[in-house]
Order: C-alpha cells, then structure tokens, then sequence
C-alpha cells in the first residue's frame, strides 16, 4: 500500500465521505434500501454508538474508501458498507482495510465477525475468502435487513 495512504478512525467530518462511497457503489450494483438510507444517514448512532466502528481510508485529503463493523451483540460483529474508490481498487488497499477491520472486531472482544453480501460482488468474496471468511448458511448468522444478501460468510478473529 502506497506510505500517503493510510486508515483512520471515522471523525465527526466523514459522514458525507461515509455517504458518498458507500451510494456509489451499491447504486452501481443495485439499488438503494431503506436499511442503507437509514445508516448511510446517521454513521455515527448506527455504527460507532452501539459499540461497533468505522474505518476510512485517506490520501492525503481525500477519502478512499471506508468500512464499518457493527455490533450484533455477545462478541458477534458485522462487517458492513466496506468500499475503496474505483481508482483506488487493485492496489491491496481492500486487503488492509479488512484486516484493520478484523483487528478493531478482536480489540472489542468478537468471537465472531460475520458478513453478508451479493454473489454480483465475486471480487469482495474472493477478497473475504482469501483472509479468512468461509461460508456459512443464511441460519448461523443474525438476520440480514437486506434483499440483495445471498452470500454469507463469517470468521473467528
């Protein structure tokens, strides 16, 4: 990874950044729902307050690329809304924002880290796969809020 890049911790400015990356991306895919409203809206009281995350990647001033971890209760943790700017991609950038993630899910404690996702994404799986994540029937995780989930994959940090 290029030395002028480097993850942060999400700060009280990033929420546009935040919105911005993630309705790129899923509006590329597919569309808007409301679960994605409702997050992409409030960053902080979604993710950080109850006790999960958000990680951004910067270059210099600009924002590359984010990823957030929400808690799911008794050391199950989601890894959620993770993107890096499609000039920024190839570059193991997504490699070592998801391992940055995985190591703020083991500092809170997880025994688990879980993920759900599209099979439209086959770069994110084969990226998830490559660190660690397997998959998993839809049943042994939490539910997933959204309808374009088919892909469910989890870990134990």
């Amino acid at each position: 990874m290029d030395p002028n890049i480097h993850i942060r911790s999400f700060e009280p400015g990033d929420a546009s950044a935040f919105r911005e990356l993630n309705e790129r991306w899923i509006v590329e895919h597919f569309e808007l729902e409301r679960a994605d409203i409702e997050a992409l809206s409030h960053p902080y009281s979604h993710y950080i307050e109850p006790g999960g995350a958000i990680l951004m990647v910067v270059d210099g001033d600009s924002t590359v690329g984010c990823c957030a971890l929400v808690a799911a209760g008794n050391g199950v943790y989601e890894v959620s809304k993770m993107t890096i700017r499609e000039d920024y991609r190839g570059k193991g950038i997504g490699k070592a924002l998801l391992l940055a993630i995985i190591d703020a899910a083991r500092n809170k404690g997880a025994s688990l880290v879980y993920l759900v996702m599209s099979d439209k994404l086959q770069t994110a799986v084969r990226l998830y796969e490559a660190v660690g994540f397997r998959h998993v029937p839809r049943e042994q995780l939490p539910p997933s809020h959204y309808e374009r989930s088919n892909v469910f994959m989890a870990m134990r940090p």
